[in-house]
């Protein structure tokens, strides 16, 4: 069969652990949390933004480097195909603005069920509490050793543990040190989809103000790189909100740039 071990228990990770398993493979899908999708939680104000209903090819135009490598990713299993998946276990879906799609509760925590249902019904072993330590690769076997002293071995390993934008949930970045460990190499971090600190004072003065309905424009030299349109918010260092944190995106690629913001 093979034995296939998941780190991370993320959206990411559970539906590499459930598609596997599906596969006839020997899945185990290891969380260091006490349960899984801690993340995905409070994702969307705690109401989870599952994906957008738009046309696969625009979601390209929203890739802001090499989208070409996402191409066979989002053919083979597209935006209709996770919808079907989680309506599959019993979760009803909704369609609002901008094509955004929501559970029909409201709640994140309903998306969460459903993932549960995928993993039982394709017999996944969930770990819980498990903290990896250290990987490795010997004699054909991928070595996962966890804080506990305890180890696992498995002929395949899939490292879906996050990034490093929010600790408290679990993304400590040690993905990257295990990828290392495997000889993988790993590019400068960068942030994304961060709020804007201003030069200017006075948005001390109204922050809490949100406003909708905005373009918010960034130039270099009087031409513009990006535009967006939307929602956004004053806070007491600057600008954030939707539109905002999209724009964090595109500034991050020109940072050494002279970048005005219109």
């Amino acid at each position: 069969m093979g034995k296939v071990g998941v780190i991370g228990g993320g959206p990411a990770g559970i539906m590499a652990a459930g598609i596997a398993a599906s596969k006839g493979k020997d899945v185990t899908l290891i969380e260091k949390n006490d349960k899984l999708g801690k993340k995905l939680f409070i994702t969307g104000k705690g109401r989870c933004n599952i994906t957008n209903a738009s046309p696969i090819e625009d979601f390209f135009e929203n890739i802001i480097t090499n989208n070409t490598f996402l191409y066979s990713s989002f053919y083979s299993f597209t935006n209709e195909d996770i919808t079907m998946l989680l309506e599959s276990y019993g979760l009803k879906t909704k369609i609002e603005r901008g094509n955004r799609v929501f559970p029909f509760s409201d709640k994140s925590s309903d998306v969460i069920k459903a993932f549960g249902k995928f993993l039982v019904a394709n017999n996944v072993n969930i770990l819980l509490n498990k903290i990896v330590k250290n990987v490795d690769f010997k004699k054909n076997k991928f070595i996962v050793k966890f804080h506990d002293d305890t180890e696992e071995f498995f002929d395949k390993l899939v490292i879906a543990t996050g990034g490093k934008s929010y600790p408290l949930t679990g993304s400590t970045g040690d993905g990257y040190i295990f990828a290392k460990k495997l000889g993988h190499k790993i590019e400068p971090l960068k942030p994304s989809l961060v709020p804007i600190e201003t030069e200017e004072e006075w948005v001390k003065d109204v922050q809490g103000l949100s406003l909708k309905n905005v373009k918010l424009t960034a130039c270099i030299d009087q031409e513009k790189i990006h535009e967006e349109f939307g929602e956004m918010l004053f806070t007491h260092y600057g600008i954030s909100g939707p539109i905002v944190l999209s724009m964090s995106n595109y500034i991050n690629i020109y940072r050494d740039k002279n970048i005005k913001l219109f």
